[in-house]
Protein backbone atom coordinates (compact mmCIF):
# COMPACT_ATOMS: atom_id res chain seq x y z
CA UNK A 1 0.00 0.00 0.00
CA UNK A 2 1.72 3.51 -0.92
CA UNK A 3 1.38 6.10 1.56
CA UNK A 4 0.92 9.83 2.03
CA UNK A 5 4.72 10.18 1.99
CA UNK A 6 5.60 8.63 -1.09
CA UNK A 7 3.12 10.60 -2.69
CA UNK A 8 4.57 13.92 -1.42
CA UNK A 9 8.01 13.09 -2.97
CA UNK A 10 6.19 11.90 -6.00
CA UNK A 11 4.55 15.27 -6.23
CA UNK A 12 8.16 17.12 -5.25
CA UNK A 13 10.14 15.05 -7.87
CA UNK A 14 7.79 16.13 -10.40
CA UNK A 15 7.93 20.22 -9.23
CA UNK A 16 11.32 20.22 -9.05
CA UNK A 17 12.69 18.09 -12.30
CA UNK A 18 14.92 15.28 -11.28
CA UNK A 19 15.24 13.29 -7.92
CA UNK A 20 18.48 15.38 -6.76
CA UNK A 21 16.69 18.79 -7.14
CA UNK A 22 13.67 16.64 -5.06
CA UNK A 23 15.89 15.70 -2.63
CA UNK A 24 17.83 19.18 -1.79
CA UNK A 25 14.33 20.42 -1.48
CA UNK A 26 13.22 18.20 1.02
CA UNK A 27 16.25 17.69 3.14
CA UNK A 28 16.99 13.86 2.19
CA UNK A 29 19.32 11.91 1.20
CA UNK A 30 18.95 11.07 -3.31
CA UNK A 31 18.74 7.50 -2.59
CA UNK A 32 15.96 7.94 -0.12
CA UNK A 33 13.90 9.55 -2.66
CA UNK A 34 14.49 7.32 -5.43
CA UNK A 35 13.68 4.56 -3.32
CA UNK A 36 10.54 6.22 -2.26
CA UNK A 37 9.24 6.45 -5.80
CA UNK A 38 10.66 2.48 -6.74
CA UNK A 39 8.45 1.96 -3.59
CA UNK A 40 5.27 3.46 -4.62
CA UNK A 41 5.74 2.02 -8.08
CA UNK A 42 6.14 -1.08 -6.67
CA UNK A 43 2.44 -0.27 -4.83
CA UNK A 44 0.56 0.69 -7.80
CA UNK A 45 2.17 -1.81 -9.98
CA UNK A 46 3.07 1.21 -12.18
CA UNK A 47 5.90 2.66 -14.04
CA UNK A 48 5.70 6.74 -12.93
CA UNK A 49 8.71 7.72 -14.80
CA UNK A 50 10.66 6.94 -18.02
CA UNK A 51 14.64 6.90 -17.01
CA UNK A 52 15.96 6.25 -20.59
CA UNK A 53 19.08 8.18 -21.70
CA UNK A 54 19.45 9.58 -18.19
CA UNK A 55 16.78 11.55 -18.45
CA UNK A 56 13.83 11.83 -16.68
CA UNK A 57 10.17 12.66 -17.75
CA UNK A 58 6.58 11.14 -16.35
CA UNK A 59 4.91 8.32 -18.28
CA UNK A 60 1.23 8.61 -19.57
CA UNK A 61 0.76 6.36 -16.15
CA UNK A 62 2.67 8.88 -14.58
CA UNK A 63 1.24 12.18 -15.82
CA UNK A 64 -2.44 10.65 -15.08
CA UNK A 65 -1.97 10.25 -12.08
CA UNK A 66 -0.20 13.31 -10.64
CA UNK A 67 -3.28 15.49 -10.60
CA UNK A 68 -4.85 13.23 -8.12
CA UNK A 69 -1.65 12.99 -5.99
CA UNK A 70 -1.85 16.73 -5.21
CA UNK A 71 -5.37 16.77 -4.67
CA UNK A 72 -4.91 13.82 -1.64
CA UNK A 73 -1.96 16.18 -0.45
CA UNK A 74 -3.97 19.15 -0.81
CA UNK A 75 -7.01 17.26 1.23
CA UNK A 76 -4.36 16.13 3.40
CA UNK A 77 -3.42 19.86 4.27
CA UNK A 78 -6.64 21.13 5.01
CA UNK A 79 -7.75 18.02 7.24
CA UNK A 80 -4.31 18.69 9.10
CA UNK A 81 -6.17 22.71 9.53
CA UNK A 82 -9.43 21.51 10.81
CA UNK A 83 -7.87 19.38 13.04
CA UNK A 84 -5.68 22.02 14.43
CA UNK A 85 -8.50 24.73 14.00
CA UNK A 86 -10.34 22.29 16.24
CA UNK A 87 -7.51 21.97 18.98
CA UNK A 88 -7.26 25.69 19.08
CA UNK A 89 -11.14 26.20 19.28
CA UNK A 90 -11.09 27.92 16.22
CA UNK A 91 -14.88 28.76 15.08
CA UNK A 92 -16.29 27.27 11.75
CA UNK A 93 -18.51 29.64 10.47
CA UNK A 94 -18.92 33.65 10.89
CA UNK A 95 -21.22 35.54 9.98
CA UNK A 96 -21.41 38.87 9.07
CA UNK A 97 -23.91 41.52 8.37
CA UNK A 98 -23.88 44.69 6.37
CA UNK A 99 -25.77 47.33 5.58
CA UNK A 100 -26.46 47.51 1.75
CA UNK A 101 -25.18 50.65 1.03
CA UNK A 102 -21.97 50.71 3.31
CA UNK A 103 -20.23 47.84 1.86
CA UNK A 104 -17.45 49.13 -0.20
CA UNK A 105 -14.16 48.20 -1.65
CA UNK A 106 -12.33 49.26 1.45
CA UNK A 107 -14.29 47.18 3.77
CA UNK A 108 -13.61 44.06 1.91
CA UNK A 109 -10.20 44.81 1.98
CA UNK A 110 -10.03 44.47 5.47
CA UNK A 111 -11.64 41.66 5.96
CA UNK A 112 -10.40 39.56 3.21
CA UNK A 113 -6.93 38.42 4.84
CA UNK A 114 -8.83 36.53 7.06
CA UNK A 115 -9.38 34.02 4.33
CA UNK A 116 -5.82 32.74 4.70
CA UNK A 117 -5.49 33.20 8.72
CA UNK A 118 -8.14 31.19 9.16
CA UNK A 119 -8.49 28.91 5.99
CA UNK A 120 -11.17 26.54 7.55
CA UNK A 121 -13.64 29.02 8.50
CA UNK A 122 -16.68 29.33 6.45
CA UNK A 123 -17.00 33.07 5.93
CA UNK A 124 -21.19 34.48 5.33
CA UNK A 125 -21.00 37.98 4.70
CA UNK A 126 -24.99 38.63 4.24
CA UNK A 127 -26.40 42.30 3.10
CA UNK A 128 -29.70 43.37 4.18
CA UNK A 129 -30.81 46.88 5.15
CA UNK A 130 -29.69 48.22 9.10
CA UNK A 131 -32.84 47.46 10.82
CA UNK A 132 -32.62 43.62 9.73
CA UNK A 133 -28.66 43.41 10.39
CA UNK A 134 -29.52 44.28 13.89
CA UNK A 135 -32.45 41.67 13.77
CA UNK A 136 -29.91 39.30 12.63
CA UNK A 137 -27.18 40.11 15.73
CA UNK A 138 -30.06 39.90 18.24
CA UNK A 139 -31.26 36.66 16.87
CA UNK A 140 -27.87 35.53 16.95
CA UNK A 141 -28.29 34.76 13.19
CA UNK A 142 -24.93 36.78 12.73
CA UNK A 143 -22.04 37.60 15.08
CA UNK A 144 -20.92 41.20 13.43
CA UNK A 145 -23.02 43.54 12.07
CA UNK A 146 -22.69 46.91 10.17
CA UNK A 147 -25.11 49.38 10.05
CA UNK A 148 -26.40 52.79 10.75
CA UNK A 149 -26.50 53.99 14.28
CA UNK A 150 -30.08 55.81 15.43
CA UNK A 151 -27.93 56.66 18.63
CA UNK A 152 -30.16 53.85 21.11
CA UNK A 153 -28.18 52.36 23.60
CA UNK A 154 -27.94 48.88 22.70
CA UNK A 155 -28.78 46.35 25.81
CA UNK A 156 -28.54 43.26 24.53
CA UNK A 157 -25.55 43.43 22.38
CA UNK A 158 -22.08 45.27 21.93
CA UNK A 159 -21.54 48.37 20.18
CA UNK A 160 -18.35 50.56 18.51
CA UNK A 161 -18.21 52.96 16.12
CA UNK A 162 -16.88 53.01 12.91
CA UNK A 163 -17.13 56.43 11.24
CA UNK A 164 -19.89 58.98 9.31
CA UNK A 165 -21.68 58.64 7.06
CA UNK A 166 -23.42 61.73 4.58
CA UNK A 167 -26.89 61.49 2.97
CA UNK A 168 -28.28 63.20 0.11
CA UNK A 169 -30.99 64.36 -1.22
CA UNK A 170 -31.60 63.29 -4.98
CA UNK A 171 -34.41 63.83 -7.92
CA UNK A 172 -34.12 63.37 -11.19
CA UNK A 173 -32.36 66.00 -13.78
CA UNK A 174 -36.16 66.49 -15.06
CA UNK A 175 -37.89 66.04 -11.89
CA UNK A 176 -39.52 69.50 -10.59
CA UNK A 177 -37.84 69.62 -7.91
CA UNK A 178 -34.61 70.46 -9.90
CA UNK A 179 -35.59 73.93 -10.79
CA UNK A 180 -35.64 75.13 -7.60
CA UNK A 181 -32.35 76.78 -6.58
CA UNK A 182 -33.70 76.03 -2.59
CA UNK A 183 -35.71 73.14 -1.69
CA UNK A 184 -37.88 73.54 1.01
CA UNK A 185 -39.60 70.17 3.58
CA UNK A 186 -42.85 71.65 1.69
CA UNK A 187 -41.49 71.34 -2.05
CA UNK A 188 -40.64 67.88 -0.92
CA UNK A 189 -43.78 66.51 0.52
CA UNK A 190 -45.47 67.62 -2.13
CA UNK A 191 -43.59 65.44 -4.55
CA UNK A 192 -43.74 61.24 -4.37
CA UNK A 193 -40.96 60.33 -1.82
CA UNK A 194 -38.46 56.79 -2.91
CA UNK A 195 -38.33 55.40 0.84
CA UNK A 196 -35.58 53.08 2.76
CA UNK A 197 -37.40 50.89 4.41
CA UNK A 198 -36.47 47.62 5.88
CA UNK A 199 -38.70 43.93 5.19
CA UNK A 200 -39.94 44.55 9.37
CA UNK A 201 -41.37 47.85 7.37
CA UNK A 202 -38.82 50.14 9.62
CA UNK A 203 -37.75 53.10 7.98
CA UNK A 204 -34.63 54.86 8.60
CA UNK A 205 -34.53 57.51 11.42
CA UNK A 206 -33.13 60.86 8.89
CA UNK A 207 -34.85 59.31 5.77
CA UNK A 208 -38.41 58.15 6.56
CA UNK A 209 -41.61 59.03 4.29
CA UNK A 210 -42.91 62.87 4.83
CA UNK A 211 -44.25 62.80 1.41
CA UNK A 212 -48.20 62.02 0.78
CA UNK A 213 -46.92 59.35 -1.54
CA UNK A 214 -44.39 57.21 -1.43
CA UNK A 215 -42.37 53.77 -3.26
CA UNK A 216 -40.43 52.53 -0.83
CA UNK A 217 -37.36 49.66 -1.15
CA UNK A 218 -35.20 48.06 1.17
CA UNK A 219 -32.01 48.67 -0.90
CA UNK A 220 -30.27 51.64 -1.07
CA UNK A 221 -29.32 51.16 -5.15
CA UNK A 222 -32.86 50.32 -5.61
CA UNK A 223 -33.96 53.56 -4.46
CA UNK A 224 -31.29 55.50 -7.37
CA UNK A 225 -32.55 53.63 -9.91
CA UNK A 226 -36.32 54.44 -9.05
CA UNK A 227 -34.71 58.15 -9.16
CA UNK A 228 -32.90 57.72 -12.25
CA UNK A 229 -36.20 56.85 -13.13
CA UNK A 230 -37.75 60.10 -12.44
CA UNK A 231 -40.53 57.85 -9.95
CA UNK A 232 -39.46 60.15 -7.23
CA UNK A 233 -36.85 61.74 -4.98
CA UNK A 234 -35.13 60.18 -2.46
CA UNK A 235 -32.36 60.53 0.32
CA UNK A 236 -29.76 58.10 0.07
CA UNK A 237 -25.80 57.59 0.87
CA UNK A 238 -23.42 59.70 -0.78
CA UNK A 239 -20.48 57.25 -1.38
CA UNK A 240 -23.73 55.55 -3.95
CA UNK A 241 -25.14 58.24 -5.44
CA UNK A 242 -21.49 60.19 -6.32
CA UNK A 243 -21.01 58.23 -10.14
CA UNK A 244 -24.28 58.81 -10.40
CA UNK A 245 -24.57 62.43 -10.29
CA UNK A 246 -20.88 62.78 -11.90
CA UNK A 247 -22.71 61.14 -14.53
CA UNK A 248 -25.62 63.39 -14.76
CA UNK A 249 -28.02 60.68 -14.19
CA UNK A 250 -29.27 62.20 -10.59
CA UNK A 251 -29.02 65.69 -9.64
CA UNK A 252 -28.33 66.30 -5.67
CA UNK A 253 -30.77 68.40 -4.42
CA UNK A 254 -30.05 72.05 -2.24
CA UNK A 255 -31.84 71.65 0.94
CA UNK A 256 -32.65 74.22 3.12
CA UNK A 257 -32.76 72.88 6.13
CA UNK A 258 -29.70 70.32 5.40
CA UNK A 259 -27.67 71.72 2.89
CA UNK A 260 -24.46 70.04 3.11
CA UNK A 261 -26.67 66.22 3.40
CA UNK A 262 -27.45 64.61 6.30
CA UNK A 263 -24.83 62.55 8.66
CA UNK A 264 -25.13 59.75 10.60
CA UNK A 265 -23.09 57.68 12.04
CA UNK A 266 -22.08 54.01 10.73
CA UNK A 267 -21.38 51.62 13.99
CA UNK A 268 -20.62 47.58 14.68
CA UNK A 269 -22.67 45.43 16.53
CA UNK A 270 -21.43 42.77 17.98
CA UNK A 271 -23.83 39.49 19.02
CA UNK A 272 -23.10 38.42 22.55
CA UNK A 273 -25.14 34.65 21.55
CA UNK A 274 -21.58 33.13 20.60
CA UNK A 275 -18.31 32.48 22.23
CA UNK A 276 -16.15 34.99 21.57
CA UNK A 277 -12.98 32.55 19.42
CA UNK A 278 -10.14 33.69 18.36
CA UNK A 279 -12.28 34.46 14.32
CA UNK A 280 -14.37 36.90 15.86
CA UNK A 281 -11.92 38.39 18.07
CA UNK A 282 -9.87 39.00 14.72
CA UNK A 283 -12.47 40.45 13.01
CA UNK A 284 -13.55 42.94 15.40
CA UNK A 285 -10.36 44.00 15.70
CA UNK A 286 -9.38 44.45 12.00
CA UNK A 287 -12.51 46.71 12.07
CA UNK A 288 -11.56 48.50 15.12
CA UNK A 289 -8.70 49.20 12.74
CA UNK A 290 -10.51 50.26 10.11
CA UNK A 291 -11.85 52.68 12.21
CA UNK A 292 -8.82 53.94 13.54
CA UNK A 293 -7.00 54.49 10.16
CA UNK A 294 -9.90 57.31 9.75
CA UNK A 295 -12.06 55.16 7.01
CA UNK A 296 -15.49 57.16 6.47
CA UNK A 297 -18.17 56.83 3.84
CA UNK A 298 -18.04 60.52 3.05
CA UNK A 299 -16.46 61.70 0.07
CA UNK A 300 -14.01 64.40 1.21
CA UNK A 301 -13.23 66.00 -2.70
CA UNK A 302 -16.40 66.46 -4.48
Amino acid sequence: MYSLEQLKIFVAVCEAGSFSAAARQLKRAQSGVSQAISNLEIAINQDLFSREKNTLSLTSQGSALLPIAKSILHQQKYFDQKVESLNKDYEHELIVAIDDSVINDELIEILSPLAEQFPTTNFEIVIASTFDVEELIRSGEAHVGIVYVDGELKVDMDFFTLGNARFLTIASPIHPLAALDLVTETDLKSHRQCVHRSAQKKELWFSYKISSTAWYANSHMALVELVKKNVGWAVVPELLAHQYIKNGDVISLPISHEYDGWFTMVGCLVSRSHVSGPVLRSVISRLQQYCLLDKRWVLRNN
